[in-house]
């Protein structure tokens, strides 16, 4: 296994504790499944910040630069890409793929309830987005303001449009709690992909 959608989050909407919060629950949930001998990464990105008179600029973290370069296998061992290239033009992500850690099925559109909006904060070439609105519920620490962008896990969205079916860009939720993220379609569920 090298790849899994997590189980659960960590309980507090989009406040992961950060990229290393998220990171050590990939490696949490990873390590209970058995597969915690190697280095777990969450697919997420955030933003770049500009200098302050308090604080020096940091550069934007991709989630497409945490995560390895492949080949990902689900937990029943089925192939979801074998590449970076591939992840992010052409992966066999569906909902009967994007499995959790577990091997098991992510609710979908359709299902009660459905999770199937997945926290990015990407766009859909796996990049992060200019400092603009929030993305990223405020680097993963928020659960009350902001908003993150989500991906649909299932390929189902609310519009035709590719956009709107895209696993890792599809729309923003409507705020950073628990409660938001449910009202959205999620349940603040992220990817987790292994690194080495």
């Amino acid at each position: 296994m090298g790849f899994f959608i997590t189980s659960a989050g960590p309980g507090q909407g989009g406040n992961l504790g950060g990229l290393a919060g998220a990171d050590a629950h990939c490696q949490k949930l990873a390590a209970a499944a058995g597969a915690g001998g190697r280095t777990w990464r969450a697919y997420l990105s955030v933003p770049p910040t500009f200098a302050t008179a308090n604080s020096p600029a940091v550069p934007a973290i991709n989630a497409r630069d945490r995560i390895g370069t492949g080949p990902w296998y689900n937990a029943k061992g089925e192939l979801i890409a074998r590449d970076l290239a591939q992840l992010h033009g052409g992966n066999a992500l569906t909902k009967a793929t994007a499995l959790d850690e577990r091997g098991r099925v992510v609710n979908g559109r359709g299902d009660n309830p459905n999770e199937h909006d997945i926290l990015t904060g990407s766009r859909d070439d796996g990049t992060a987005f200019a400092p603009q609105a929030d993305t990223t519920c405020r680097a993963w620490t928020s659960s009350t303001d902001g908003s993150a962008i989500v991906g649909h896990h299932d390929r189902i969205g609310p519009l035709p449009e590719n956009w709107a079916k895209s696993w890792n860009f599809s729309h923003p939720s409507v705020g950073c709690s628990n409660e938001a993220l449910v009202r959205t379609g999620g349940s603040g569920r992220f990817y987790c992909f292994a690194a080495n």
